[in-house]
């Protein structure tokens, strides 16, 4: 029996993991693999330092963050554990609902599979989220120098033009941020793609979390599209959480309808 509240402990504990990159004001082979001995990327086709490239980062994901007034889409959580006790398997879609400057709101659709994983991942996933969203909570987990140290790998080709990638490292071993590269769009400065792990181990009984996040240009915006978080248990056995986003709807408030809202909220 204790076992079984171990293996369910680790795999709650995923939630964390996903919770520190999955807000959209982040957007933002082998993961973390060790290249002892691996020549060097080349940087040397780097149009911008990476100060430049930081500065430009933080700067456009405060724009974009101001920008997004309203935001709803739908979310398809899925997770798979398959170890010694036993596979378990469950899938929630969910509507999700953001409004500036930090309020947001979950509605379950459809939920099918293990009580566990629904109870002691999904809905702590949910929970935390919101948490998330908090002014506090939100400082510690964005993308900026107060909280991480960038470094420069490489400048790589994209159909955009180039993008930069860079290696991130938390300043603090906090549960609210991450290690490992981010992969940054060379017009918009925006995170595309993320692979990392957790700086602190959200559990005891996870040996490895292995996280990998996609964003996509919406309109104005780079949001979210799939991410996916690996977790390997030290009794046995792996966690696979993917999170797939949808159905994107958004209020800009550059858009005609936002301005038209704000002058009739201010009278301006």
């Amino acid at each position: 029996m204790r076992v079984a509240r171990s293996i369910n402990t680790a795999i709650a504990s995923l939630a964390l993991g996903v919770l520190i990159l999955s807000s959209p004001r982040l957007a933002v082979a082998g993961l973390l693999s060790d290249d002892s001995g691996k020549p060097t990327p080349s940087t040397s086709g780097a149009p911008l330092s990476i100060n430049q490239v930081v500065d430009n980062l933080v700067r456009r994901n405060q724009e974009r963050a101001q920008a997004l007034l309203h935001c709803e889409a739908t979310r398809v959580y899925h997770l798979a554990y398959q170890g010694f006790l036993g596979d378990r398997d469950a899938e929630m879609t969910v509507e999700a609902t953001y409004n500036r400057p930090n309020s947001k709101e979950f509605k379950v659709i459809s939920q099918t599979g293990s009580k566990v994983i629904l109870d002691r991942v999904f809905k702590r996933l949910l929970e935390s989220e919101k948490e998330g969203a908090e002014p506090a909570t939100s400082a510690q987990m964005q993308l900026n120098r107060e909280n991480y140290d960038f470094q420069l790998l490489s400048y790589e080709p994209s159909l955009s033009g180039g993008q930069y990638v860079l290696q991130v490292t938390p300043k603090a071993k906090t549960k609210y941020v991450y290690r490992g590269k981010v992969w940054v769009d060379g017009t918009d400065f925006a995170v595309t793609h993320i692979e990392a792990e957790p700086a602190q181990n959200p559990s005891f009984w996870t040996k490895k979390s292995e996280i990998r996040h996609d964003y996509q240009k919406i309109q104005s915006f780079w949001l979210p599209v799939k991410n996916e978080s690996v977790s390997y248990i030290r009794l046995g056995g792996r966690a696979t959480l993917t999170i797939e986003y949808k159905d994107y709807r958004l209020t800009d408030a550059q858009s005609p309808e936002a301005r038209s809202t704000l002058t009739a909220h201010t009278g301006r």
